[in-house]
């Protein structure tokens, strides 16, 4: 059998670590015995996907050092290998397993399927998820309503009595009472199918030979198992991996952690220190030593090896590593290069100098100048953050920027612009006096290079990570306080929305 491992990201934003961490995992194994390694992108979330993410997910997994052997921009013998682009084949298998009585329509409205959640919840229920009404319907009835072109899903038939078994390669046999699986949708009401589906067709007709994803997925399991008896095909190989954590142990996530690939290349991480880090974190050399490059860790790779637990994505001893890959792995020629490579190349130069050149009377001008930009984080005292105005006001308008910031499709100085402009109008304050602390937080000075080029210059994360900072300076928001302002700021959207 030729091993086939895929990797199955959505383009809805930056590329996350935990991408990087799985397909890590799945390329090892997958060059270990010979075999391929697969990259399809999850694109039916329409209204989040955008070429320009899909775009960041292939630039961001070659930057770390991963290559794939097929998938949307090299082609291969499966395509297409866009989900947008496979319509045809889900609704040819979704009418199959509806003429074979494996799932059915379903017209119930939002307003009764909230009613049930709650119902479920209030009586403490052992039964969640769909209650299968629509399961009664008749074949008349179900086409006199489609006829209608009443709104409707397709969900997918699920037990209500046993256990589904299945085997992980890490974990053995996994039980899970049917009770416990919901009636899963299948195709949504736009015709456009859910991950449940669209995974498990893919995998069959791309000839995926093992699944390796992260443990969140499990609970997901019994109803991809049950799709392929449906089908009357094979079960891939399952393994879950262990989920990435935060120092306190919660699931890794961008309010605790960096969590963007991009982060970390702007940051001044190498690739290979990165990957060398991600591999430590369920996966250890069989002599047990630190330093280690992509192709010794497929030498070396076993699957029965990855340890189970909760590995703590710790960017301390990240930082540390990359600081031995710096000293020990690269000789000074080497370290000129990728300095140049990071900072010193044309492109960011060519962000950069237009900002400044107009400025300067001597190339030494330029220090002071642009420091800023090649840091992480600047210090500014909360007096100087304040301005007269009271510390809470100005915390508001810099965590509703965050989220506004954290939210946009697209990072350009023109976004940017578009969110500070709402925030000010919202605020009731001058352009000027509200854009003062945001100066501030990404420069430290009361003034700099033009505000919304440098945010675009910096990125979004370390943008988010200085408003973060400056708002720590100011005292910090707590739990009450943040659940109040997130009130707020659904209000504020809502009202976008509708003008």
């Amino acid at each position: 059998m030729t091993v086939r491992t895929r990797i199955a990201p959505s383009p809805t934003g930056d590329p996350h670590v935990g991408t990087a961490y799985v397909a890590l995992f799945n390329y090892c194994f997958a060059k270990k015995h010979g075999g391929q390694f697969v990259l399809r992108i999850e694109d039916t979330d329409q209204k989040r996907s955008t070429s320009a993410s899909e775009q960041m997910i292939f630039d961001a997994l070659r930057w770390v050092g991963l290559e794939w052997d097929e998938g949307p921009d090299v082609g291969g013998p499966h395509g297409p290998y866009r989900q947008s682009e496979r319509s045809e084949l889900y609704a040819k298998h979704t009418a199959e397993l509806v003429e074979k009585g494996h799932a059915f329509h379903c017209f119930c409205s939002t307003e009764r399927l909230a009613a049930l959640r709650q119902e479920q919840r209030s009586s403490g229920s052992s039964v969640t998820g769909y209650d299968g009404l629509c399961m009664s319907l008749s074949k008349d009835e179900v086409a006199e309503r489609l006829a209608k072109g009443e709104s409707h899903v397709i969900r997918m038939v699920v037990p209500r009595e046993g256990e589904c078994v299945f085997q992980d390669v890490l974990r053995g046999e996994i039980r899970i009472p049917w009770t416990q699986v919901d009636m899963q949708v299948l195709m949504k009401s736009d015709g456009l199918p859910t991950y449940h589906l669209a995974n498990v067709v893919d995998d069959h007709h791309m000839e995926i030979t093992h699944v390796m994803r992260g443990e969140e997925w499990i609970n997901s399991a019994p109803k991809h198992q049950l799709l392929y008896e449906y089908f009357g095909w094979d079960m891939p190989v399952l393994c879950h991996l262990p989920l990435l954590r935060n120092p306190d142990k919660s699931k890794l996530s961008k309010r605790k952690n960096p969590t963007s690939l991009w982060w970390y290349r702007e940051m001044g991480y190498l690739p290979e220190g990165l990957l060398n880090y991600l591999g430590h974190m369920a996966w250890t050399m069989p002599d047990e030593r630190d330093l280690f490059t992509l192709e010794e860790m497929v030498d070396a790779f076993k699957i029965e090896k990855i340890a189970l637990g909760g590995p703590v994505f710790d960017v301390p001893k990240l930082s540390s590593l990359n600081a031995r890959w710096l000293r020990e792995q690269l000789d000074p020629e080497q370290f000129i290069d990728r300095l140049v490579d990071w900072r010193l190349n044309r492109e960011f130069l060519s962000k950069l100098v237009p900002l400044v050149q107009q400025r300067v009377q001597r190339f030494t001008d330029l220090i002071d100048l642009t420091d800023y930009m090649l840091t992480h984080l600047v210090e500014v005292d909360a007096e100087t953050l304040q301005s007269g105005r009271e510390a809470e006001e100005v915390m508001r308008d810099l965590y509703f920027a965050v989220q506004r910031f954290t939210a946009l499709d697209e990072w350009n100085k023109e976004s940017i612009e578009g969110v500070i402009r709402v925030l000010c109008e919202h605020s009731g304050l001058k352009m000027r006096v509200f854009v003062k602390p945001f100066y501030l937080a990404m420069s430290g000075k009361p003034s700099a290079l033009p505000l919304f080029d440098s945010m675009e210059i910096l990125g979004r994360d370390i943008t988010r990570d200085r408003i973060n900072h400056a708002i720590a300076t100011l005292g910090g928001l707590g739990k009450k306080k943040l659940k109040k302002l997130d009130k707020e700021l659904a209000a504020l959207a809502v009202l976008a929305e509708s003008e």
